[in-house]
């Protein structure tokens, strides 16, 4: 399991988020599901197939809507997250629907009756399962949105095929108006991609964050940007109840600060580096005019002990200005 499920996976799974999309989606923002009547359900189910091998499918996030008492189910929901259009996902929801539905039918008992001992079955109630697919992708997805949009069928034959419609949500493609019908920090998240996908740029908007951590961990596997998560770090522990304007203030304060020591430390370096090069070509030059200086000095002493000449006769013989005669009549 990536790190991006992992963290799509624990951000929906809080109640408040899980029962706002649920209610965003599917019933236009109306609260028909309330936090307090979800149950957390088994992401994994299993079924036996005709290999005789347990086999196991895993949603993202999957919770037992329950009446007021929280005894019977009434359905099961379960929330599937997609990056990438998947031609095929009309057949996995199927998938995951199936298996539920087995694993509703798995629950019943046989009992045995005390007087008679004849085994009889308990079926329990059956209730809806109902598969929501939030698509987070940058390509707008046209297709597939149900079975026929998958299997190629016969003219003849379509008509006692069954279709299968998914419930398919593309985030970045919603309204302004669809975005403001959720209320959780889902919000934000939907109001982040959609922002993106028109505008090209993000202008955040003054709703506080309730699940902090979670949902900067979120913002930071979608942008693929680790800034988000080191500030939940640092946001852990200051003051809860922070909005995208404090968050993007600080992380954008959090990018100055480091420019500001990385440029120092490449400065320094850079001045350590120049310095050296400098000094370097300095004291080659150094060395070239010290060696060219030696080797004047002894064809000087060479000229003047061949000629018994002085030494001002010798420098003037080989061209050296007269202002020099002093510097080379140390040297001799």
């Amino acid at each position: 399991m990536g790190q991006k499920d992992i963290t799509q996976k624990n951000f929906e799974a809080y109640n408040d988020v899980f029962s706002d999309i649920v209610n965003g989606t599917l019933f236009d923002g109306r609260e028909v599901i309330k936090p307090e009547a979800l149950v957390d359900a088994m992401a994994k189910s299993q079924y036996k197939a005709d290999d005789n091998v347990i086999h196991e499918q895993e949603r993202d996030v999957a919770k037992y809507w329950m009446d007021k008492n929280c005894y019977i189910r009434l359905a099961l929901l379960g929330v599937e997250n997609q990056l990438a259009i998947d031609m095929d996902m009309p057949l996995r929801v199927m998938g995951y629907d199936g298996s539920s539905y087995r694993d509703e039918m798995n629950q019943d008992e046989i009992v045995i009756d005390e007087e008679t001992g004849k085994k009889h079955k308990i079926r329990h109630n059956r209730y809806p399962v109902v598969t929501i697919v939030l698509y987070f992708g940058r390509t707008p997805w046209k297709k597939p949105l149900s079975l026929y949009d998958v299997l190629e069928i016969p003219a003849d034959l379509k008509p006692f095929v069954s279709d299968y419609k998914i419930n398919l949500i593309d985030v970045p493609r919603l309204t302004e108006e669809q975005v403001e019908k959720f209320t959780s920090d889902f919000q934000i998240i939907a109001d982040y991609f959609v922002q993106l996908s028109k505008n090209k740029d993000y202008v955040p908007k003054d709703k506080i964050i309730r699940h902090t951590d979670s949902f900067l961990k979120l913002m930071s596997v979608l942008t693929q940007d680790n800034k988000y998560v080191e500030m939940g770090r640092e946001l852990s522990h200051d003051k809860e109840g922070f909005n995208m304007c404090e968050v993007l203030d600080k992380v954008e304060a959090r990018g100055e600060a480091r420019g500001e020591a990385r440029g120092k430390v490449i400065g320094e370096a850079m001045g350590e580096a120049r310095g050296k090069a400098i000094g370097e070509a300095i004291g080659e030059a150094r060395g070239k005019t010290i060696g060219a200086l030696n080797k004047t000095v002894e064809i000087l002493r060479v000229i003047i002990a061949k000629n018994s000449w002085s030494k001002e006769q010798a420098m003037e013989f080989i061209g050296i200005p007269e202002s020099e005669f002093a510097k080379y009549a140390a040297l001799l």
